[in-house]
């Protein structure tokens, strides 16, 4: 990760002492009318600058950049960096503008961020951006690829409320490093993260203030998760349920918690119902739902939020042997309902249902958020571009778009109704794990839905989300994180902020 320090605004007519520098001036549109900074480039480069900024075409739109090399002896390299309008920009547009300016410079060992008056309030912004932008998974590397360059290793942010910036930063810093596990976690082989494996990384949020609960297979079988534990049945690894909570709240942690579930399954072959060959090692990432709920953990304790939250996961593994479960097999779930399991390939869904119906049963939530990697369905509805949100209950669901668009993590309302109901029919049991190929992202909802009760519930299919083919703005390719930086912003405004959400 990054290092990030704070300084006070760089006096650029004093600088040329030692190493040449590597800048990035943020700016907005209308820069090139009297901002003091651009005008002092301009000025100490001999108006190369400005001849730079006309030759490009370089307006100060976001997306756009303009890059001069030795514009001055002490400057090797400047940047300029459009961040949209002229009013002070969206976090997220001056996010993705210092990812981009980290890739600009990244052969620098350390890069000065400046910005131009109407930007600087969202500072510590354009450092998250280069901090996610940055990210690698390398763990597994023992040679550098060919034509690598070397990573930028630290962004030194120039401003005049340097306080104020480092404030914002310090809640921001909490959150990246939250994405970075989420990240971390999802990009593992799954030969190395198995259920056990999963379950003993989440103990070093201990260290933190977390708490830990890990149950294994005797235990859920105990407790009674049958659901759960037959889609694990295949596997050697064994299966996992792992509780973690944050007492953070104003009282002394016996108000109804929010309370986030995440699936876990480590690695999905699709059990008997196989998967097809091709692009099947990308199911290393049906966990990425539980990876989240570990990050957004991680996240709320590094910056000490006040508010009690619960995170649960259920970890396993679908795989074949002469053990797994079968299709037609009938499974009596945590809730008492029993399911007769059609495609083994539904997984993801009897996972949820028992961690669900324990979570709603042993901490009567204030409201309930599951995230998993559950439908191809819902990536043929909204693409690589949104993720699914399902919900019975309006307020929820409308907070959760809210802080969507917010952070840049969007999401899309999907329909449910007692209509969909139907097709979860079942002959011999209470439902079916399946309704067919028509509305399947729905019929899994209506499913997940039969298990949380009245208590306010919002599903969150992110199966398009988790992963991409290709990099993003503030991310390579791979591993995105999704999920952990929209629920943060969904507890900070409406559990510590004590707005509509909480009981």
């Amino acid at each position: 990760m990054l290092d990030v320090q704070i300084r006070p605004r760089l006096s650029l007519e004093a600088e040329g002492g030692e190493a040449p520098l590597s800048l990035a001036l943020f700016v907005g549109r209308g820069f090139e009318n009297g901002d003091p900074l651009f005008e002092a480039l301009d000025r100490l480069s001999a108006g190369a600058v400005r001849r730079a900024v006309i030759l490009t075409g370089f307006e100060g739109d976001a997306e756009q950049s303009c890059v001069l090399l030795a514009p001055t002896p002490f400057i090797e390299r400047l940047v300029l960096i459009g961040c949209g309008g002229a009013d002070t920009p969206e976090a997220v547009a001056l996010e993705a503008a210092g990812a981009l300016a980290a890739r600009l410079l990244r052969k620098a060992a350390e890069a000065h961020f400046l910005f131009a008056a109407e930007i600087e309030a969202r500072a510590a912004h354009a450092a998250y951006g280069a901090v996610l932008g940055q990210y690698a998974f390398t763990p597994y590397r023992t040679q550098k690829p060919a034509g690598s360059t070397p990573l930028l290793a630290m962004v030194t942010l120039h401003v005049s409320d340097k306080m104020g910036v480092e404030a914002d930063w310090t809640g921001l810093e909490a959150v990246a490093r939250g994405v970075m596990r989420t990240r971390d976690l999802v990009s593992e082989p799954p030969n190395v993260l198995t259920p056990p494996e999963f379950a003993r990384r989440i103990e070093a949020l201990r260290d933190l203030g977390v708490e830990i609960e890990s149950f294994d297979e005797a235990a859920l079988q105990d407790l009674g998760f049958g659901a759960m534990l037959g889609v694990a049945q295949g596997s050697e690894a064994g299966a996992r349920l792992v509780v973690m909570r944050w007492r953070g709240g104003r009282g002394d942690g016996d108000e109804a918690p929010a309370v986030f579930v995440g699936k876990g399954v480590t690695f999905d072959s699709g059990g008997i119902s196989i998967k097809p060959a091709g692009g099947m090692e990308e199911m290393k990432t049906d966990m990425a739902g539980a990876a989240v709920v570990v990050g957004l953990m991680e996240t709320l304790a590094r910056r000490g939020a006040k508010a009690h939250v619960v995170g649960l996961v259920g970890l396993v593994e679908n795989m074949l042997s002469g053990g797994a479960q079968r299709p037609g097999d009938v499974v009596r779930s945590y809730s008492g309902q029993t399911i007769e399991v059609l495609n083994t390939d539904a997984e993801g869904r009897l996972v949820l249902a028992d961690v669900l119906a324990y979570a709603r049963a042993r901490f009567s939530p204030a409201f309930m958020v599951d995230l998993a990697t559950l439908t191809g369905a819902i990536v043929v509805s909204l693409g690589h571009v949104r993720a699914g949100l399902f919900s019975n209950d309006d307020a929820l669901a409308g907070e959760i778009f809210t802080q969507g668009e917010a952070v840049g993590e969007p999401v899309w309302r999907m329909p449910m109704g007692k209509a969909y109901d139907k097709l979860l029919r079942s002959d011999i049991a209470d439902m079916k794990n399946i309704g067919g190929r028509p509305g399947g992202s729905i019929t899994a909802a209506q499913f997940l839905a039969r298990f949380v009760g009245e208590t306010p519930w919002a599903h969150l299919d992110i199966a398009g989300m988790a992963w991409r083919a290709d990099a993003g703005p503030i991310g390579p390719k791979g591993a995105t994180g999704f999920g952990v930086r929209l629920l943060d912003a969904l507890v900070r405004e409406h559990v510590e902020g004590r707005g509509v959400l909480t009981v």
